[in-house]
């Protein structure tokens, strides 16, 4: 029986993968971008091994996705409840992910508006 654990990192895999083909990227050019190994992010997107929070980061630097979006999608950040406390919170798209899911725009443009984005936004 698999643990949750297991789940989560399979979870967190896929999702990457599936950031990772919606920009057009190769494992290689990943690898490229991020200065990791091809075997290593591959064990990453297949589940098989558990990244630290500054291959987190090095990954969603790369694809232009918040590391908060990464870790959520694998259950390992929980959103904060409604006000009322009851029901499941909302689910809600970064900025950042719905411009790169935008599939009008080039991965040009793309990165050109999450640049302005970004310089909008205060310093974290």
């Amino acid at each position: 029986m698999a643990e949750p654990w297991d789940s989560q990192m399979q979870t967190l895999g896929a999702f990457i993968r599936r950031q990772r083909q919606q920009a057009n990227l190769s494992l290689r050019q990943l690898a490229d971008r991020t200065k990791l190994s091809n075997p290593y992010l591959s064990q990453i997107e297949r589940g098989l091994h558990q990244p630290s929070v500054r291959v987190i980061r090095l990954i969603s630097d790369a694809l232009n996705v918040s590391a908060e979006t990464l870790l959520a999608q694998a259950g390992l950040l929980h959103h904060k409840e409604t006000a009322s406390g009851e029901g499941s919170p909302p689910r809600t798209v970064s900025v950042e992910d719905a411009i790169q899911a935008e599939t009008r725009l080039t991965d040009e443009q793309k990165n050109a508006l999450i640049a302005v984005l970004r310089s909008m936004l205060p310093a974290e």
